[in-house]
């Protein structure tokens, strides 16, 4: 009894082990989410977090919808961004009566930079696109390096070469399909049938070419891996934040 009791708690012990490092592993996380309907999430898609100065007395409400004020944010005090909607920002900091995360009114708000919210909705709109490129194993002329290697992994052969104008980088990748293909058997009973068994057979190649961090140019140098559909192009990385 003794030892079964001891087996089941190795097994507890290393399920929530798997459990913690699976909920903790970047590939099981998208870089999106949303914290109310109609609104974003903005912590961690900018290399640096975003500190805003509060210009009025900014009353801090707990949803989007700008109703029911928690207290307020006396003028001068810094806080940061954690989320927006078209109206108003989510933001920490320090209210009146404590520590608070709540919505304020972007109005209410100063940034040094008179194009943040504009900027903050591109940023939102390129991470949707990329996410959905990288969850299908796809690549789009415009993503940087580190996206592609996230989305296809590691490539089948790399080179690079150092011109007048700076340094070019070309990744390979060979694209693989899972191909039906029949055979002949026979089973338990001695009667002879026919299945289906998917052999992972290598489709085409693409042939990436970087200029300054993000792709320039996707070639199919062997077979059709694009479908025919040709390349698909996201924005270039959002700057200056």
């Amino acid at each position: 009894m003794k030892a079964l009791c001891l087996v089941l708690l190795t097994l507890c012990t290393t399920q929530a082990a798997q459990s913690q490092s699976a909920a903790s592993s970047p590939r099981n996380r998208s870089s999106l989410a949303t914290v109310e309907p109609g609104t974003f999430a903005l912590e961690g898609m900018t290399p640096k977090q975003i500190v805003l100065k509060v210009q009025i007395e900014a009353p801090v409400y707990p949803t989007s919808k700008l109703q029911g004020a928690l207290g307020s944010f006396a003028p001068g005090t810094r806080v940061t961004l954690v989320a927006m909607s078209d109206a108003a920002y989510r933001v920490r900091g320090r209210a009146r009566h404590g520590d608070v995360a709540g919505w304020v009114l972007k109005t209410d708000l100063l940034s040094a930079d008179p194009n943040l919210s504009a900027n903050l909705k591109k940023l939102y709109e390129r991470t949707k696109m990329v996410d959905e490129l990288i969850q299908h194993k796809q690549v789009a002329l415009g993503m940087t390096s580190q996206e592609v290697h996230a989305s296809m992994g590691k490539p089948s052969r790399k080179s690079s070469k150092i011109t007048a104008a700076g340094k070019e980088e070309r990744l390979e990748y060979a694209i693989y399909d899972q191909v039906p293909q029949s055979t002949t058997g026979r089973n338990a009973f001695g009667q002879i049938v026919q299945s289906v068994i998917y052999v992972r057979v290598e489709v085409g190649t693409l042939s990436l070419s970087f200029k300054d961090n993000i792709v320039s140019e996707i070639e199919e140098t062997k077979g059709n891996p694009l479908g025919g559909g040709g390349a698909r192009t996201v924005p270039p990385p959002v700057v200056g934040f």
